[in-house]
């Protein structure tokens, strides 16, 4: 191996695997929409295959770093906010068996119980970290904090299929518990503190995720839209409209890997309107999840073409 390729191994990001995460979001967004709206054509299953083995070259990339530069990956553990995104990791393998339910409720229920098993460790390695911790400051808040925790939140959309609904109802507790505790502690930063960096702006799409993801799993829960799921699916859309109205912002950004935080949460936010539809059939929510999904589409293949020209260019996997 070359000095040079010695050298991005040893500075490969974690951060790669919210590349799944937005991948895997759009997966399960097409899929929704083609089993909703009876549409024909069958993308997803498409980018199903992409997303699943793109996991498998990160997984594949980051256990080759793990094993010869232990002490990076050991550092980027601890880092007080590059450690939120390594439970990218589980919750990739998450949402992957969302995706794979349609298609192998097998495979579905393998992949939920890694992730499931490895997220619940993770959460309580970050949480501990944070209680016990002499290197943290206000500064280093940012939206990804909410990786770790509300990221408990995805488990009961391909849970209550593959364990009893308590075990759903337990991580859903989780994540609903810490999401406010969370939002507050983000207020405070961003009013009181400043601005994020221009690195962590795009995280700030992360708000979106919470109340979206909690409105889908609430609904697996419950099986219905009630007055609850209302609340979490308005403060999902309103975080929505909150941070297009700011696009003027986000537009003069340079590129980073962050960049890929507005993937998932615009999935999310498609995904639950097209839910809103379903169980209210709703011709507004119609129109609106046909908007969303087309944004979130191009905004993917956007972050596609900027990420492999990013690569090409050697601006990623680089000594920060």
């Amino acid at each position: 191996m070359s000095d040079q390729h010695a050298s991005r191994l040893q500075n490969f990001p974690v951060t790669w695997f919210a590349t799944v995460m937005g991948l895997s979001g759009l997966t399960i967004a097409w899929h929704r929409a083609e089993a909703i709206l009876q549409l024909p054509i069958h993308l997803s299953q498409w980018l199903l295959v992409l997303c699943t083995l793109l996991f498998i070259v990160l997984t594949a990339f980051y256990a080759a770093k793990a094993l010869k530069y232990r002490d990076a990956t050991l550092k980027e553990w601890a880092h007080p906010v590059k450690m939120n995104f390594v439970p990218s990791i589980s919750i990739s393998l998450i949402l992957l068996s969302i995706a794979w339910l349609p298609v192998n409720p097998a495979y579905s229920q393998l992949l939920w119980l890694v992730g499931t098993v490895g997220h619940l460790l993770l959460t309580l390695y970050i949480i501990t970290q944070w209680i016990h911790h002499s290197k943290f400051d206000i500064v280093h808040m940012n939206p990804a904090w909410f990786i770790p925790v509300v990221g408990n939140i995805l488990v009961p959309i391909s849970g209550v299929d593959h364990a009893p609904a308590e075990v759903s109802w337990f991580f859903f507790g989780i994540g609903l518990t810490f999401w406010p505790i969370l939002l507050t502690i983000i207020f405070y930063r961003v009013i009181f503190h400043g601005s994020l960096p221009e690195r962590l702006m795009p995280t700030m799409f992360i708000l979106i995720a919470p109340p979206a993801v909690g409105f889908l799993s609430y609904v697996r829960l419950t099986g219905g839209v009630d007055a609850f799921a209302h609340v979490l699916y308005g403060s999902a859309l309103f975080f929505t409209l909150l941070l297009f109205f700011q696009a003027r912002w986000f537009a003069r950004l340079k590129f980073f890997l962050s960049w890929w935080a507005y993937s998932f949460p615009l999935a999310a936010i498609a995904v639950a309107t097209l839910v809103m539809f379903q169980h209210t059939g709703s011709v507004l929510y119609l129109r609106l999840s046909g908007i969303l999904l087309g944004i979130v589409t191009v905004v993917i293949a956007g972050l596609v073409m900027r990420t492999a020209l990013a690569v090409k260019n050697c601006a990623i996997c680089v000594e920060e």
